[in-house]
């Protein structure tokens, strides 16, 4: 019944129709079926999770947020480091740009463009000059010069950069020219520009804080220095303020993230910007770490620094790297990893995850197709053990009808002389566990399955002793891996269904589709994502599905 009659037998017979409506209900795809369907949520980066966490610690005591100054004139770190400046700016990158040169138009220049460019005229030419005097005085944007070109010669753009190509190759040799402006490698250098207004601007306690990113031009990357990280700096304005105002602000700060006790060492580096003996690290214990580690620093700015901002209040900042943060708190040693993990984390995958990369390899694509493999299925659960040689129809179009329109029989057969329709391996089911994927007999999950839900009628330890030690990951696979709800003959009377709807459409009259031994996936109609393939060769595990299936299906056409 479909929906509409399901409705209408509904208002004669609800309880009926109720009952009726659970055949509606469709059998998925077995690639779209639980394990191997699974529904993953977005994962946030912990980098970001810090920052986010941190934003928050900030605004819960009291602060504000800020945006700071990234770009900084090599002039303010004097300001601000004083004698200190030369060896910081040692370690700042200096902002370049491409200088604007003065192009000049020769007469070989102008015939060179007019042997490329036939319908080039003298006007065009002296739109070209003027082109060239405004790129010089900056009145476009250097990525427009090639439009600007091709307007003024009246050709397309792709002229338009042929000719800028060929005959003005001093453009594309040009070397960028270093300026003044450094990229922010200390929070500090942003604030004091940002408190010379807030000053003005803003009532005492000023409480500020800003998240974002630094640059230091390191010698190289390692596991515990990159060239760009994140500063979690705050500042307080005052009249008045001590040393004891930082280690309060670290301490609520550091509360936020576990941390429970605190011990402020006075800092060797003593920074020139900071009050002499102010600059203080402090340390953090947590106790799900068990270890005190050095997380923050905070000190008073100088009078001095503050007076080339015309700044007469007293400021504390506190600092401390997000990055290192992030890396005490997730138990991180290399901050390469914590920052780019799709670079330098090491790969792995989880059994559920390797459960949604494997797949059905073939699969019928008709409700004809898809019937015959139920009926297959049917026929070889009902009879596998039957002794042989045997037969039995699957399939005949007398009695089922046609077959995509054509008659045909369609048998499983076993004529070898004392065996059985199907052989043992026919029932194993696949199941996954530490990486692995194994082909485990019928007998065993059932025998674990029964020892899992009557503990109390099965002594686990006894049965586990009893099985070879090479052979317990077999018992485990069942007891704490991921079934993947496929066996052989599942997977297998999807593969034989396909071939006839194949075997059909092609014209062939017969077919018969033998299975023996089962060696590796693929011989029992699975296919593994080269992604989890190649996750299990580098880390040595093992797809183990071996065992003897021995089915024979013959087709014929009437």
């Amino acid at each position: 019944m479909n929906k509409k009659q399901i409705i209408k037998l509904a208002k004669k017979d609800f309880e009926k129709a109720w009952i009726e409506s659970k055949n509606l209900v469709k059998k998925p795809h077995p690639d779209n079926a639980y394990p191997r369907l699974k529904y993953d949520i977005g994962k946030s980066h912990i980098l970001y999770d810090t920052i986010a966490s941190l934003r928050e610690a900030y605004l819960r005591l009291g602060f504000n947020e800020a945006v700071n100054p990234l770009f900084i004139d090599k002039n303010d770190v004097y300001n601000q480091f004083g004698p200190e400046a030369p060896a910081v700016l040692d370690r700042c990158f200096y902002l370049a740009g491409l200088p604007r040169p003065d192009i000049g138009i020769g007469m070989d220049k102008i015939e060179y463009i007019k042997k490329l460019e036939t319908n080039v005229t003298d006007e065009n030419i002296e739109k070209l000059k003027e082109v060239f005097r405004e790129y010089k005085k900056g009145d476009f944007d250097g990525d427009d010069l090639v439009l600007e070109v091709s307007n003024a010669l009246n050709i397309t753009n792709q002229e338009g950069l042929f000719v800028l190509e060929k005959v003005f190759p001093e453009i594309r040799e040009l070397n960028p020219i270093a300026s003044n402006t450094t990229l922010r490698s200390h929070m500090t250098s942003g604030w004091f520009i940002s408190l010379e207004n807030m000053i003005k601007q803003s009532k005492l306690p000023i409480k500020m804080f800003s998240i974002d990113r630094c640059f230091r031009r390191e010698q190289k990357e390692d596991s515990g220095h990159l060239m760009t990280y994140h500063s979690a700096s705050c500042v307080i304005v005052d009249d008045e303020i001590s040393i004891d105002t930082g280690k309060a602000i670290a301490e609520g700060l550091l509360e936020y993230f576990g941390f429970s006790k605190f011990k402020f060492v006075p800092d060797e580096k003593k920074s020139k910007y900071y009050i002499p003996e102010t600059q203080t690290e402090v340390y953090g214990y947590h106790p799900k770490l068990d270890e005190w580690v050095e997380i923050a620093t905070f000190g008073l700015y100088s009078p001095i620094a503050l007076s080339k901002y015309k700044i007469d209040k007293e400021v504390m900042n506190l600092g401390l790297g997000v990055e290192r943060l992030a890396m005490v708190i997730n138990q991180i040693k290399d901050v390469r990893e914590l920052v780019y993990p799709q670079l330098y984390k090491k790969f792995t995958l989880d059994d559920r995850e390797i459960a949604t990369l494997l797949n059905y390899n073939y699969y019928p694509v008709t409700d004809d197709g898809i019937n015959l493999m139920n009926k297959i299925l049917t026929v070889w659960e009902a009879n596998k053990d039957t002794n042989s040689p045997c037969e039995f129809t699957i399939f005949d179009s007398e009695d089922n009808g046609k077959f995509l329109n054509k008659n045909i029989v369609v048998k499983a057969i076993e004529e070898e002389d004392k065996t059985k329709l199907l052989g043992p391996a026919s029932t194993n089911s696949i199941y996954i566990y530490n990486g692995n994927i194994l082909g485990i007999p019928e007998n065993i999950e059932t025998t674990v399955k029964k020892v899992k839900d009557y503990p109390e009628k099965f002594d686990e330890e006894k049965i586990k002793n009893d099985i070879p030690e090479d052979t317990k990951i077999v018992y485990d696979s069942v007891k704490k891996g991921i079934p993947t709800n496929i066996r052989y003959i599942d997977a297998l009377a999807a593969k034989v269904s396909y071939k006839i709807e194949e075997a059909i459409l092609s014209g062939s009259n017969e077919l018969t589709q033998r299975i023996t031994i089962a060696r590796s996936l693929s011989d029992v109609n699975l296919r593994l994502d080269d992604i989890a393939m190649s996750y299990i060769n580098n880390e040595n595990k093992l797809i183990d599905i071996r065992g003897p299936i021995f089915s024979t299906i013959k087709l014929e056409l009437k």
